[in-house]
């Protein structure tokens, strides 16, 4: 499923090193901006950056086309998290994001995700 910023939801994002972002972020990233987190889907990526969130939607059979989407926390109307239940056989949090625009997005984390880290750094940004 495409990562972007006008669909209901992106599933099974896994934690990867921030510097396994894909080398086309890195002309993106203003002075002074550096990635925080990030997921990736099979394809896809999300970045959080201290500046705003980065999705990136590979598209086409080979992957050579991607398609770039950003928010800054500044366009943050609100947000909620959810944490991970006790003992589940298959741990999943998810942010709900809702943005003065209208946008929505929803994201599902697989796996130990720290959803309170990603809490705290959105309030520290929208706040």
């Amino acid at each position: 499923m495409a990562i972007n910023f006008n669909a209901n939801s992106v599933f099974n994002l896994k934690q990867i090193p921030a510097d396994a972002v894909r080398q086309e972020v890195g002309g993106l990233l203003i002075n002074g901006e550096n990635v925080v987190f990030a997921f990736q889907t099979v394809r896809d990526q999300l970045i959080f950056t201290n500046k705003r969130i980065i999705a990136v939607d590979v598209q086409g059979i080979t992957g050579k086309r991607k398609s770039f989407a950003t928010m800054p926390y500044s366009k943050i109307q609100f947000f909620s998290i959810q944490t991970v239940g006790f003992m589940e056989m298959f741990p999943d949090s998810e942010l709900y994001i809702m943005f003065a625009n209208g946008f929505t997005a929803t994201f599902e984390f697989k796996g130990n995700v720290d959803i309170g880290m990603i809490g705290r750094m959105l309030s520290a940004y929208v706040l």
